[in-house]
């Protein structure tokens, strides 16, 4: 494959670019112990349109597996000893702890889906791959309702880490996964939205992160009293209103400290909180090591760990 070096590509990543890596304290606490995730669960997840200079070589794998779904352009796989060339159609599962690279083509660069998983059964279910495809690489009929499977699961991480939310994303990505597997099997099947005044206030706290709010403006947001919604909000998402909402804020911190050159103290000012030592405080609370700590690992494992 050609050899980019990573000093080409764009600091700030590619435009249109999205991606979520799961705090391990969420994974060690909530996926792990819990017999419906420990099977297969998402680590990290992104979408990356049009990636040119994207590279990645890690020369002793690493401990997740990855899945890589190109929709556009173009790109080459290296795992261990055997080159794969990807194209539109094509995906590829790299197996973990397996020695890979993958590369973007610099002139028909590629349009990918992708995510990090772990988990006891993912062995298994990487073998009936292997049993169909005869291969880690497998080519699939574009299905928009696959890209949408995607897209729900992205957006539900997106609302936060609660156990109903782990739970459903992770077993709706058994069935992305499965998708692949069954190409001539999935079958788009229309999902008629449920608004319940939880998902609504999630919403409200979404298109509002740049805001601060009390308990009792969010829940006027969805025309309860405040001690009805918060327990309302509490059974269902199992975190109080304000605490969900501060991990919707880390979230989207950690993606601008991912993918920006915004400094730590303008990230909070963007999250609508004014003071930067208190934005740090909630961060390592959340996140587990400080704003500074995970630009700065973020930065040194980018060629190494995550996509």
């Amino acid at each position: 494959m050609e050899n980019q070096t990573t000093e080409i590509k764009k600091k700030e990543g590619f435009n249109g670019q999205k991606a979520i890596v799961l705090p391990r304290s969420i994974l060690v606490k909530t996926c792990i112990p819990n017999p419906l995730l420990a099977g297969i669960y998402i680590t990290d997840i992104g979408f990356y349109p049009k990636a040119k200079f994207h590279y990645r070589e890690r020369s002793h794998g690493i401990d997740q597996y990855i899945l890589l779904y190109c929709t556009d352009g173009k790109g080459e796989v290296t795992i261990e000893d055997t080159s794969y060339t990807i194209k539109s159609g094509n995906f590829i599962v790299i197996p973990a702890d397996k020695s890979h690279a993958y590369t973007s083509d610099q002139n028909m660069p590629w349009t990918i889906y992708w995510a990090h998983f772990k988990g006891h059964l993912v062995k298994s279910l990487i073998r009936l791959l292997l049993k169909r495809q005869k291969s880690y690489k497998g080519l699939v009929q574009f299905n928009e309702s696959r890209i949408k499977l995607f897209d729900e699961i992205y957006l539900n991480l997106e609302r936060g880490y609660s156990t109903d939310n782990l739970c459903y994303v992770n077993i709706s990505f058994c069935h992305f996964l499965s998708s692949f597997i069954f190409d001539e099997k999935f079958n788009y099947s229309a999902k008629q939205s449920i608004v319940n005044p939880i998902d609504v206030s999630i919403e409200f706290m979404q298109k509002n992160l740049h805001t601060t709010f009390t308990l009792e403006d969010i829940a006027k947001s969805v025309n309860l009293s405040s001690s009805h919604f918060s327990a309302l909000f509490k059974d269902q998402t199992g975190f109080a209103p304000i605490k969900y909402f501060n991990h919707i804020k880390i979230q989207k911190a950690c993606q601008y400290l991912q993918f920006t050159d915004l400094r730590i103290k303008e990230i909070a000012s963007t999250l609508g909180i004014d003071d930067q030592y208190y934005f740090s405080r909630m961060f390592s609370k959340i996140m587990g090591v400080s704003p500074q700590d995970y630009k700065v690992k973020r930065e040194t494992l980018r060629e190494t760990k995550f996509l």
